[in-house]
């Protein structure tokens, strides 16, 4: 039975490649993921404020998917990475990547 997924990227630019690293991730990399994986949304997020343990990057994008096997997951998204570009302006050296699977319902504010 199909689970839903959140998979998390973190990641950061490569040294003094800040504005074109925001303009591939934003303008074409999240469409891209979108469009060759079987990942179903995308988000970014930057880093603003921090407690305990330091984040180790600045970037994070949040994706959401359902699948059966959450190995599959981050596989899927290996394997299409060919169908991407590529940006230089991504220090591959240091992306981190993480998949939670839901474990319980979703809580909301009461109106």
């Amino acid at each position: 039975m199909a689970k839903r997924h959140l998979v998390l990227i973190l990641t950061e630019p490569t040294e003094g490649q800040d504005a074109q690293f925001n303009d591939y991730y934003e303008n074409l990399h999240l469409d891209e993921v979108l469009a060759t994986t079987n990942l179903q949304t995308a988000q970014r997020f930057k880093l603003v404020e921090q407690a305990g343990e330091s984040c180790p990057l600045p970037y994070l994008a949040l994706y959401e998917t359902t699948a059966d096997d959450p190995v599959e997951v981050l596989k899927n998204l290996n394997e299409t990475r060919p169908q991407r570009q590529q940006s230089d302006s991504l220090n591959r050296r240091t992306g981190r990547a993480w998949v939670f699977e839901e474990i319980g319902p979703k809580h909301e504010k009461p109106i």
